[in-house]
This record gives structure tokens, C-alpha cells and sequence, in this order.
């Protein structure tokens, strides 16, 4: 028992020393006026964060990144819930459609997609070309998988059948059905999709590069111009990428366990 129990704390620091070491040895490079000729920082500054936050740029890329992010979010939120929630109503064996459409985003590299939908979308009247649709259009396809599964791992927890018969004998109809007794039952895995989904394209930088470039500059590539220049400063938006990240994921977390626990007092309640 103490071995299993000294095993499972060596695994946990470990794994912890994985995850903590990279980043906090980025954030030292970020404030460090020089590293290369000693195992430790020569010093420490802050001038090199006050550099990257004080241009323009940096506060127009974070916006167009957040922009981007919560709308491909919200977009595919409103677009995958209740499309899932239908399949495994109406068609149950339409699932295995899905599941390929998920695959194609594993398998397909990122340049081929973007030049796969620019050679789709040039041949439509619609005027997508060199616009912020053609990305959000791009990112919605790139993420459609990091919605769907954890949606459908929802929705496949619960007993949505009953859930529904239940509903409609008590007049409730397809809508208030969905809107008030299934959204609630799943808000987690639809608040874990939602994480996936924003986290993925703030990091986005190929189909960006690729699709809008410089017309729509997002802070992946504000990030990478600095790495073709100075490290110290790349590192310190790298350490504000990851602060935003997990910003964005705290908040889902908590409004997720409100919801949570709204819900379960209410059926304590009924």
C-alpha cells in the first residue's frame, strides 16, 4: 500500500516537473537581460515585456484573436448541440457519418486545408477570398471534432430518450425540450468543447498565415515575427498566450460548476 502510494506521488511530481519546467524556465528567458554563457540568468528586466506590450500591434492582435477564437466557439456551439442532440434522437445511425467528418481534421494537414477551401471558395459567387469569413469558416472545419466529441460524450452519458419522452408528455415541445431540459444535462462537455475549440484557434497560425496573412494578424503571428528577432520577447508573449489561455479556461470551469450545481439542486428541489 505505501509503495503504490509512494509510486503515485513520484509519477505526480514528475509529471508535474514536465509541465511546470518548460514554462517557467520561458518566463525566466522573457525576463532575463541575458542567458547563453551561465546555467542561470545573468539578471533579470522587464524591458523586454514592456517592449511587445507597448506597440499597437499587440493590442490590436489580441483582440482579432479573441474575436476569432469566441466566434468559431460560439459559431460551432450553435451549430454542433443541437445537430448532435438531433442525430442521436432522429438518426442514430448517422453517428458513424460524424465520427469520419471528426477524423478529417486529425488527418488533414493544415496547408492542404487551406488551400483545399481557397480553391473551394474561389469558385463561388460569395466573396470570401482574403476575408475574416474564409478563416472563420477554416477554423469551424479545423475544430468541428473538439466540439462534436465532447458534446456527444454528453449527450451519451444521459438517458436523453427518457429525458425527451418525459418532456413532450408534459407538453413540452422540440425547442423547450432541448432549451430547458437537455442544455442543462450536458452544459459541461458543451463547456468542454467550448475550451478546446477557443484554446485551439488562439493558437491557430497556419490556416491564418495561409488564408488572411497579414490583412487579419492574430497573436500567433505577432508571436512569431518576434521569434525571427528576439526570443526574450517571443518568450514573454508565449507566457501571455498561456496566461489567456488559462484565464478563459478558469472562468468556463467555474461558470461550468455553477451550472452544475444550479441543476442538481434543482432536481433536488423537484
Amino acid at each position: 500500500m505505501r509503495m503504490n502510494k509512494l509510486f503515485r506521488s513520484i509519477v505526480l511530481v514528475l509529471f508535474l516537473l514536465f509541465m511546470l519546467v518548460p514554462l517557467i524556465a520561458t518566463f525566466l528567458f522573457s525576463i532575463s537581460t541575458r542567458w547563453d554563457r551561465t546555467i542561470l540568468p545573468e539578471g533579470f528586466t522587464l524591458e523586454w515585456w514592456k517592449k511587445v506590450i507597448s506597440r499597437g500591434a499587440f493590442g490590436l492582435t489580441l483582440k482579432n484573436s479573441f474575436y476569432i477564437s469566441f466566434a468559431t466557439s460560439i459559431a460551432l456551439t450553435i451549430l454542433v448541440t443541437p445537430t448532435a442532440y438531433w442525430v442521436h434522437i432522429r438518426a442514430p445511425k448517422s453517428k458513424v457519418i460524424f465520427e469520419i467528418m471528426s477524423a478529417f481534421s486529425f488527418g488533414i494537414p493544415g496547408v492542404i486545408l487551406a488551400l483545399a477551401l481557397i480553391r473551394f471558395y474561389s469558385g463561388i459567387p460569395v466573396p470570401l477570398i482574403n476575408t475574416t469569413n474564409i478563416l472563420l469558416l477554416a477554423c469551424m472545419e479545423l475544430c468541428f471534432p473538439f466540439m462534436y466529441r465532447p458534446v456527444a460524450n454528453a449527450l451519451d452519458s444521459i438517458d436523453i430518450h427518457t429525458l425527451t419522452e418525459a418532456s413532450q408528455s408534459l407538453g413540452g415541445n422540440w425547442i423547450s425540450t432541448f432549451i430547458h431540459v437537455i442544455l442543462p444535462n450536458i452544459f459541461p462537455g458543451i463547456a468542454s468543447g467550448f475550451l478546446l475549440v477557443f484554446s485551439t484557434v488562439f493558437a491557430e497560425f497556419t490556416l491564418t498565415n495561409l488564408l488572411v496573412g497579414a490583412r487579419f494578424k492574430t497573436f500567433p503571428i505577432y508571436l512569431v515575427e518576434f521569434t525571427r528577432f528576439d526570443g526574450r520577447q517571443a518568450s514573454a508573449l508565449a507566457i501571455i498566450s498561456f496566461v489567456v489561455a488559462w484565464v478563459v479556461s478558469l472562468l468556463l470551469l467555474l461558470i461550468s460548476g455553477k451550472r452544475t450545481i444550479t441543476s442538481d439542486n434543482l432536481t433536488i428541489g423537484h
